[in-house]
């Protein structure tokens, strides 16, 4: 009886592929859930207080812009900026101004804890992007390009301050894709 011989060939490994202006961008997936959110909770105050002024028989014209402009100041503090990624540059998009670094040439990533946490990143050109460590825990997509980015940062010796901030978020990031795989599973 004849056995056959079987071969194994080693997988030839290539660099990932430089992203082209074709790429698609990778979003902040609660982004629009978030600006639902904060837009409902403007309109709502907008029509509470009109209804207000309306049922004190105080309401005029002036009045209702005056809440209109209380509701929209309302709605651009509780928007989020939309985030998004392409390649190696992550943009912060706020309502005044868009914010962008380059994530293979970092040379800061720092965490800012408080009643609303920060991750700061800052690049080699100056540039500096402010965003929720959340936004990276639910957009896994958005934590792989920001992670890759890092590790290179941190292979051309460019990132001189963040290593920790970095394994703590990672840390994060891999326990609660592990909860949320085990409660998917059923195995919690």
């Amino acid at each position: 009886m004849k056995v056959p011989r079987v071969t194994f060939m080693a997988r030839r490994m290539t660099p990932p592929a430089r992203p082209t202006e074709h790429d698609p961008w990778t979003h902040d997936r609660a982004w629009a859930g978030d600006a639902r959110s904060a837009a409902a909770c403007a309109a709502l105050l907008f029509g509470l207080l009109l209804a207000l002024d309306g049922a004190t028989g105080r309401l005029t014209a002036w009045r209702a812009l005056l809440w209109l402009g209380l509701g929209v100041l309302l709605f651009a503090v509780l928007t989020p900026p939309r985030v998004a990624a392409h390649g190696t540059t992550l943009v912060s998009r706020g309502p005044l101004r868009a914010r962008s670094v380059r994530l293979d040439r970092l040379v800061a990533m720092r965490r800012r804890d408080g009643i609303s946490p920060r991750l700061i990143l800052r690049d080699a050109a100056g540039g500096e992007v402010a965003l929720d460590p959340e936004v990276l825990v639910v957009n896994p997509a958005l934590w792989h390009l920001v992670a890759e980015g890092a590790r290179a940062s941190v292979a051309d010796g460019s990132l001189l301050c963040g290593a920790t901030a970095l394994r703590r978020l990672s840390e994060r990031i891999d326990r609660e894709t592990t909860e949320g795989v085990f409660k998917a599973s059923g195995l919690e």
